[in-house]
């Protein structure tokens, strides 16, 4: 008895989000862990933080620079962080972990051939062994809508239809 593979016959070409940056890694810099008693930034004591701060721990990695807490963080403070980390890590940007990665995958699928997904079945993959941001999949499907004829999400043996092309 043969083996078919029907996934394979089936025409369906699968979108990997995670594969657009399995090679990000994240570090965030939390200002609030620099200020006196995490609310009051001084300055003095700020600059003196960031001159004995070990920055090459970022190197080649992406630094999500933020305030997790409520403090007044003067717009110079950040830059400050940016300028130091600057050169060393693969990136600065200001948000959270997730706002980067988020950030970082948008550029990527603004630089992806979407032609190729023209008129097709396309499944955008639902397990990974890294956690995407659910705006990943919502900025994705936003562009595939344009282009695609299906659009799924899940595996190939087991997906849920998420939009089609209305016929003319």
């Amino acid at each position: 008895m043969e083996i078919v593979n029907k996934v394979a016959q089936s025409g369906l070409l699968t979108l990997d989000l995670e594969s657009l940056v399995d090679d990000v890694r994240i570090d965030v810099f939390d200002i609030k862990d620099h200020l006196h008693m995490e609310y009051v930034l001084r300055e003095e004591d700020f600059r003196a933080t960031l001159d004995a701060y070990d920055w090459a721990r970022h190197a080649g990695r992406y630094l999500a620079v933020t305030c997790s807490n409520d403090a007044i963080v003067a717009s110079w403070a950040f830059m400050l962080v940016a300028a130091k980390a600057a050169g060393i890590a693969a990136d600065v940007r200001f948000g959270s972990a997730e706002q980067v990665l988020l950030d970082v995958l948008d550029e990527r699928l603004n630089a992806l051939e979407w032609s190729i997904y023209s008129g097709k079945r396309v499944l955008l993959k639902g397990c990974s062994k890294m956690e995407l941001p659910q705006g990943a999949y919502v900025r994705a499907t936003a562009r595939l809508v344009s282009v695609a004829d299906r659009v799924m999400y899940g595996e190939a043996c087991s997906f849920v239809p998420v939009w089609r092309r209305m016929k003319s």
